[in-house]
């Protein structure tokens, strides 16, 4: 794929779309957890932004997977790589833990109340790593 003029860079924009688009919905429904437009129904909004984050992380995913085809010794042993590999697990096991937890009880804080506490530590935990992960893959090629 490296040895093509457009294909790696045209999978590459694709990463690139899916990412913003994964970390883009994700970071809005945080922001809502956290306080902002509290009148915005979060089961609402979460299941609305939550559907379009996950098709990001599954175009993400798979561009992903193609890009590492590329160079696959190289990119393995690159620190970075596996930084973002692990902060991606990370936000991962948050999701499942908010969703199987505080989001299920959603009704009951729905409008105009805050989150409890539970939902916007994940939040946090979320915008965290999903910067985190995405400074880790900025970085895999200059480390």
């Amino acid at each position: 794929m490296r040895d093509s003029l457009w294909l790696y860079p045209a999978v590459e924009t694709v990463h690139l779309l899916g990412l913003a688009t994964l970390v883009g919905c994700a970071a809005a429904f945080d922001l809502r957890l956290l306080g902002v437009s509290p009148r915005l129904p979060a089961r609402a909004t979460g299941h609305h932004l939550l559907r379009c984050a996950r098709g990001g992380f599954a175009v993400a995913a798979v561009s992903g997977i193609l890009l590492f085809t590329s160079d696959p010794v190289a990119i393995a042993g690159n620190p970075a790589f596996r930084w973002k590999l692990g902060f991606i697990a990370v936000a991962g096991l948050n999701a499942l833990r908010f969703h199987l937890g505080p989001f299920r009880t959603a009704e009951a804080w729905d409008l105009n109340l805050p989150a409890p506490p539970a939902a916007r530590v994940a939040a946090a935990v979320s915008l965290t790593v999903w910067v985190a992960a995405v400074t880790a893959g900025r970085l895999i090629a200059y480390v």
